[in-house]
């Protein structure tokens, strides 16, 4: 639910903030919550000689990908922002092939192939430039998240993941304070809109990553990442039950073949995981030291 729900509050908020005040309200809030208990921590230290990395990391996984969603959110439904987002194990599985980390296999591919097409069977909701537009800006926020982990696995997996998630979201409440002061709505904001930006800021950016923390230490960063298959279905209910919005045979469509197509793109086989559990890697690496999903 806390990674299903943000794309039906972000649709709420967008009606009366911009995309640059959303991203501010929700991480000036977010960053008070994360950022004490990672001080208190010694968790921000650390982080100072990889500062370069790190804003790498800021950069492609929260400050761009949030103001996307926004933007496109302002056009496209809520359910099918999700869904979309959903390809996002599809594009880290085909980006981890072509930087060589992990070898091509033919059931990988398949999968692929198998998502891809789910997305493709959306493509019937984009219509004209006024859908096109918001739809490459939530391509821009798969590729974004999809690299995100790619950067953090390989420049700052060692360092504490809570210091890394509160620098990042602070640095970014930082970046967009001139922004969004700037584009402060000259109307009062509706009570919905408020409580959307406050919903997102503590329970799906500060509550979620300190509740995902805890389910990789308790359950391991392998099985904690089904809630990446979970997030759309989410997202597609709430948009249909809240929002009123469609649901179509393209959408069910869609999500099977994105679910399926994940599933089979992303998971290792039983002989890469007896390797890696046979030179001591996998499951007992540093729970905090693992990549995060996308908010």
């Amino acid at each position: 639910m806390i990674w299903g729900v943000p794309y039906l509050l972000i649709k709420i908020a967008v009606e009366d903030f911009t995309p640059a005040t959303l991203v501010f309200g929700r991480t000036v809030v977010a960053a008070a919550i994360l950022v004490p208990i990672a001080a208190a921590k010694g968790y921000l230290r650390p982080l100072l000689p990889y500062w370069r990395p790190l804003l790498a990391y800021t950069l492609v996984e929260i400050c761009i990908p949030w103001l996307l969603l926004g933007y496109a959110e302002q056009t496209l439904s809520s359910s099918l922002t999700g869904l979309l987002v959903a390809a996002v194990p599809l594009v880290g599985a085909l980006l981890v092939w072509l930087t060589g980390q992990e070898r091509v296999e033919m059931r990988r591919v398949a999968g692929l192939l198998i998502g891809f097409a789910g997305a493709a069977a959306l493509g019937g909701f984009v219509r004209g430039t006024a859908d096109l537009w918001p739809a490459l800006a939530v391509a821009g926020v798969v590729v974004g998240y999809a690299s995100g982990p790619l950067l953090l696995a390989r420049y700052l997996s060692h360092l504490p993941a809570v210091g890394v998630v509160a620098a990042s979201i602070g640095l970014t409440a930082v970046a967009y304070l001139p922004f969004g002061l700037a584009q402060w709505p000259t109307e009062p904001p509706s009570r919905e809109a408020w409580l959307s930006v406050l919903g997102l800021a503590v329970v799906c950016t500060g509550l979620a990553f300190l509740v995902f923390f805890a389910l990789v230490a308790e359950v391991g960063p392998a099985r904690a990442t089904v809630i990446t298959y979970v997030n759309p279905a989410v997202a597609i209910v709430l948009g249909v039950l809240v929002l009123n919005e469609a649901f179509t045979l393209s959408i069910a469509l869609g999500f099977v073949l994105i679910l399926i197509g994940s599933v089979l793109s992303t998971t290792r086989d039983r002989r890469t995981n007896r390797t890696a559990g046979e030179r001591g890697t996998g499951a007992s690496s540093d729970a905090l030291g693992q990549p995060v999903p996308e908010p």
